[in-house]
């Protein structure tokens, strides 16, 4: 599994726990919103139900004090009287605010023990033949309040988590048959009433537990309950699925990075270009092959069984591979494909699977040689400081030409190789090309004249190619390889030379003139000597 893929997948593993936790906090957070609401809507509906009653209780006040006691009162010499005591007076009726604590007793003994109702009709001077009203903190406040506003709303909102209570006072105002009784009465602890005064307060109190309102939402509570066992189902779902997903995922990684270990075993076996258009889909491994013309590239150790039987096995194998490492890497930078090693000989060729153009692809191949020999003579000096005495020289050939390129062999194995003429006409010129030197097919020459140097060599024919073939051999580089690095590695008895054109600065260049110039005079002079010809 790619590593974005499994980082992917570990994101989404991580994410269903978040999910869950959102769910859970949405589906807590529905019942406390809708306790929010109906917490206010019963405030509403209480405070609404109070302020009803204390205006049912005025209107019936207002009604009995002007068609009752107002009528009896006009009459002046009717025998009823309109007295606070009237159980204690025959044929009398009460007054309007005897009347009101009246009700009140009606109403409280009406609730029972519900409470959810209740009615109160105090003063802070009552009558001195009845007991003082007890004021609590919020009878007080209203009164004093009301007295400097009869028009305010003095409202109280109690209760807990589960019941909740109005409390609502408005103003006991006296008229003005009020105010006669209450300053001749002489029980009356007040003796200086005006109309309009604030007499006392009457307080309605309605208590409501909100549990009977909750069940009232019947509908609700069924939607919100199945809301929750679905959520709750989800989420042991998507906890399931998360165990499920994190499963799945090891065993993908496990086999993935067994498939990875495997397919990068492979790829020692493929060339780069050919694993990667296995490996991304864009060839198929079936036989197949195509006819594409192809810049073929083939190189061969001068002399390599006289070097295998200078050398111990273990240490020739090291050094071949150690060539053949370096050599490919320099196939693959120059874009080539390695077809095969067959023992020291390396055939690699430009054109599939990616091509540049047969021109480019030519070019791309002498560029490749070019360096390889370069490569080459730094090897040998570095395996001449480590004793080998006689190391590689190769020759190198390279012809373009039309191929059959493709998957070759059964439907059991296969190899991804090119056949034809042209592909043996390279190993043909690499056999005729002096050590460490490169020779050209013409058509690749022609792809290239504008980067070498070359001499042609005589004429060669081939079987299976009806034409003469004109072999170039590389003698110098021009154009944008001439400033390249150039090597000059050769060891033969007598003689050692190693140059590094890239290595040297001017001091060590116009040293190394005078140095060649000398060995040139004393090789001039020893053959003058072997000659006989005196100086």
């Amino acid at each position: 599994m790619p590593q974005t893929t499994r980082q992917e997948a570990r994101q989404a593993a991580a994410r269903v726990p978040v999910v869950a936790l959102t769910v859970i906090v949405l589906l807590a957070g529905l019942p406390f919103a809708v306790w929010l609401d109906l917490r206010a809507l019963s405030d509403r509906t209480l405070r609404h139900q109070a302020a009803e009653l204390s205006a049912v209780i005025d209107g019936i006040r207002g009604f009995y004090g002007r068609h009752v006691v107002g009528r009896v009162l006009a009459a002046g010499g009717s025998d009823t009287k309109v007295v606070h005591n009237y159980l204690e007076v025959p044929g009398a009726i009460p007054i309007p605010a005897t009347l009101s604590l009246e009700l009140g007793r009606v109403i409280s003994e009406q609730e029972g023990t519900s409470g959810a109702i209740a009615y109160r009709f105090v003063s802070d001077f009552p009558f001195l033949n009845r007991s003082p009203h007890k004021l609590d903190d919020f009878e007080r406040g209203a009164l004093e309040r009301l007295r400097v506003d009869p028009k305010a709303e003095v409202v109280q909102v109690e209760g807990g988590l589960f019941d909740r209570k109005v409390r609502l006072a408005t103003p006991v105002i006296l008229g003005e048959a009020c105010v006669g009784c209450h300053n001749n009465h002489p029980e009356s602890p007040k003796r200086d009433w005006k109309a309009g005064d604030v007499r006392g307060i009457q307080e309605i109190v309605v208590r409501q537990p909100l549990a009977s309102n909750i069940f009232a939402f019947k509908f609700l509570l069924i939607y919100l309950i199945g809301a929750a066992t679905v959520g709750l189902l989800f989420i042991a779902q998507q906890h399931r699925q998360a165990g499920v997903m994190r499963r799945v995922n090891r065993e993908l990684e496990l086999a993935n990075d067994f498939l990875a270990t495997i397919s990068m075993k492979i790829a020692k076996y493929l060339s780069p270009q050919i694993y990667k258009s296995i490996f991304s889909g864009q060839r198929d491994v079936v036989i197949a092959t195509e006819r594409k013309k192809l810049t073929i590239f083939f190189s061969d150790i001068k002399d390599f069984t006289a070097t295998t039987e200078r050398l111990q096995p273990e240490e020739l194998t090291l050094l071949l591979n150690e060539y053949l490492t370096e050599m490919s890497a320099i196939a693959i930078g120059h874009g080539g494909t390695v077809d095969k090693f067959v023992g020291d000989a390396m055939l690699v060729f430009f054109g599939d699977p990616e091509t540049k153009g047969v021109a480019e692809d030519a070019r791309a191949c002498l560029r490749m040689a070019v360096d390889m020999q370069r490569r080459l003579a730094e090897l040998n000096a570095k395996w001449r400081n480590r004793g080998i005495e006689a190391p590689f020289k190769v020759r190198m050939g390279i012809n373009t030409g039309y191929c059959n390129v493709g998957n070759f062999g059964s439907n059991d194995r296969m190899d991804y190789t090119i056949i034809g003429a042209e592909a043996n006409l390279a190993a043909r010129l690499q056999s005729i090309a002096p050590p460490g030197r490169i020779v050209l097919a013409y058509e690749t020459y022609a792809h290239v004249r504008d980067m070498v140097q070359a001499r042609p060599l005589e004429a060669i024919t081939m079987k299976g190619i009806s034409r003469q073939v004109l072999p170039y051999e590389v003698e110098g580089l021009i154009g944008d390889l001439a400033g390249r690095a150039y090597v000059i590695a050769e060891r033969v008895p007598g003689l050692e030379i190693y140059l590094d054109t890239s290595a040297v600065d001017d001091a060590a260049a116009a040293h190394a003139r005078e140095l060649l110039q000398e060995a040139i005079a004393a090789l001039d002079a020893r053959r003058r000597n072997q000659l006989g010809i005196a100086d």
